[in-house]
């Protein structure tokens, strides 16, 4: 499945860097609870941020090739920590979702200020992926991120889930929401990634994407 923006699909070279880059190993290090819990930022980052259940830990187990190293789970909100891995000299990093939760409100609002300090703080963070589920488009939660990362100059970039599940009736429209909501963010990259875990779609799309950060 091609990207929305045709020009800016990786080339032979690219798919390659990130199919190399992904045969690594890739490995859990630790659960933070706390911005003083951070590993040493002796190294780049990127992260994944998106609702709760829009399949972060489904996408992250597709990329590394690793079944089960990400906690997937059917309840929405089960991730409450930010999750570290190692990959190279790169932290993966998995961020709690966000909106709906099974929790308590106390409780979620701990771990989204601690997801929201963790946007805004760390200085080795190179790219920030936003996990949007392509069934439902961008919704006014996702804005609300998407504005908290302008204002930390955290760069982003789309990544559309569950691409295999949208009737292709529906298709054009989610992308045109999402790219008119893009336009409206300057930390945004234009670029959106489609993917679906299950079916393997845009996976080596998005290790170029990543191998490719400078």
């Amino acid at each position: 499945m091609s990207l929305p923006f045709p020009e800016s699909e990786p080339d032979e070279d690219a798919l390659e860097s990130g199919r190399l880059l992904f045969r690594r190993r890739t490995e859990f290090l630790k659960g933070v609870v706390a911005m003083d819990g951070l590993p040493p930022d002796d190294r780049a980052e990127i992260c994944f941020a998106g609702r709760s259940n829009v399949g972060k830990s489904s996408l992250i187990n597709a990329l590394t090739d690793t079944k089960g190293l990400a906690r997937a789970s059917n309840t929405p909100g089960r991730t409450q920590e930010i999750n570290y891995f190692t990959l190279e000299d790169l932290y993966l990093v998995d961020l709690p979702g966000y909106g709906f939760a099974n929790a308590p409100v106390k409780v979620v609002a701990q771990w989204q200020a601690l997801m929201k300090a963790y946007l805004g703080g760390r200085a080795t963070l190179r790219r920030a992926f936003l996990l949007i589920d392509h069934r439902h488009g961008p919704k006014e939660v996702d804005e609300e991120i998407m504005s908290l990362l302008d204002r930390a100059a955290v760069p982003f970039q789309a990544v559309l889930t569950k691409a295999d599940k949208v009737k292709a009736a529906d298709r054009d429209r989610t992308q045109a929401a999402l790219r008119a909501a893009l336009s409206r963010h300057p930390a945004a990259f234009p670029e959106i990634v489609l993917t679906s875990s299950e079916k393997g779609t845009g996976i080596d799309v998005l290790r170029a994407v990543i191998a490719g950060l400078d």
